[in-house]
């Protein structure tokens, strides 16, 4: 009887423990949010990395009824923002916006502050933005495929104007030239702003440049576009062909704007960020306000955004590597 009764009493603690085990499993998981969420912004206001910022950030507020805080942290053509969102607890309450400075700056500089792959997880893709290829009208082409030819006739003497050395524009010039096997110049200005009023005065003839800023000058006269670099024409300006269309097949360049989070960040959270954003990029509201910015939505998911981050890497650094770009 005796030992009946220690197995007995041995018995009823495995199960008290086993009990105890599979309520402490059971137990929810913290609320997210209960505070507001800080999306940095590695550019200065105005751009579209902060329009695309904001447009997140509506989208989070709506979802949740937490504010969502755009902090702008401008410098070293995006690694200062970058670099802070790296080292934010990973708690879901840091967001970081990045664009296509993010996979190029691996190829590009020889020190990061911060490792891309290991102290980040993607959030989503947002959206992509269609740049424009345009010419100052003293240059005699009306088409990519008169470009091409007048730049094969005189190398290096057709100059394009970027925002600074590694962005997207320049990129896209470079691109460019490695698929039509021409020689373009580049000319870096200090920011999109400065490279326009260049272009337009004439110290440089031509330039992949953004939608938004450069539409209303190409519908005034004073630019003429050949074509739009994305993989599809544009709402904003159907009539004009893409490059790939006009004259050299398989270029497409597309600006882009994605969603990291610390590493370490939730799996739960990752993925109810992810949904918020997700359904707020559907609604008619949303999606006449990124066709206004020249943006597409796209909202996929974290895994999906890796593997595109990952492609963007390598072909940035084939085109880094051949044309030979340095950071300044």
């Amino acid at each position: 009887m005796k030992i009946e009764a220690v197995l007995r009493c041995v018995a009823i603690s495995i199960i008290g423990l086993l009990c105890a085990q599979a309520d402490s499993n059971a137990q929810p998981i913290a609320a997210y949010p209960t505070k507001p969420i800080r999306i940095i912004v590695p550019y200065a206001p105005g751009g579209p990395s902060d329009m695309l910022g904001r447009t997140v950030g509506q989208a989070l507020t709506e979802a949740w009824g937490q504010p969502a805080i755009i902090e702008n942290r401008a410098g070293a053509a995006g690694d200062v923002g970058t670099s802070a969102a790296a080292n934010a607890p990973a708690d879901g309450y840091t967001l970081n916006i990045v664009g296509i400075s993010f996979a190029v700056a691996p190829s590009l500089k020889r020190k990061l502050e911060y490792d891309p792959d290991r102290d980040f997880v993607p959030i989503t893709l947002v959206a992509t933005i269609n740049n424009l290829l345009v010419v100052n009208p003293s240059l005699p082409v009306k088409s990519v495929k008169e470009l091409i030819a007048v730049a094969r006739m005189r190398p290096n003497e057709v100059t394009f104007m970027s925002g600074g050395v590694g962005g997207g524009q320049h990129l896209a010039g470079e691109l460019f030239n490695s698929m039509a096997g021409i020689k373009m110049t580049h000319v870096p200005y200090k920011g999109t702003g400065p490279g326009l009023t260049a272009l337009l005065g004439g110290e440089v003839v031509s330039a992949f440049a953004d939608m938004v800023a450069t539409l209303p000058i190409v519908k005034s006269g004073r630019l003429r576009a050949l074509a739009v670099t994305g993989p599809k024409r544009s709402p904003l300006i159907p009539e004009l062909p893409t490059i790939a269309e006009a004259g050299l097949p398989g270029y497409a360049v597309t600006l882009w704007f994605g969603l990291l989070a610390p590493a370490g960040t939730r799996a739960d959270i990752v993925s109810r960020i992810n949904s918020a954003i997700a359904k707020g990029l559907t609604k008619p509201q949303t999606k006449e306000r990124l066709t206004m910015l020249g943006a597409d939505p796209v909202g996929n998911t974290p895994e999906q955004f890796r593997v595109f981050l990952g492609a963007e890497r390598e072909k940035w650094a084939r085109t880094v590597k051949a044309a030979g770009i340095q950071a300044e």
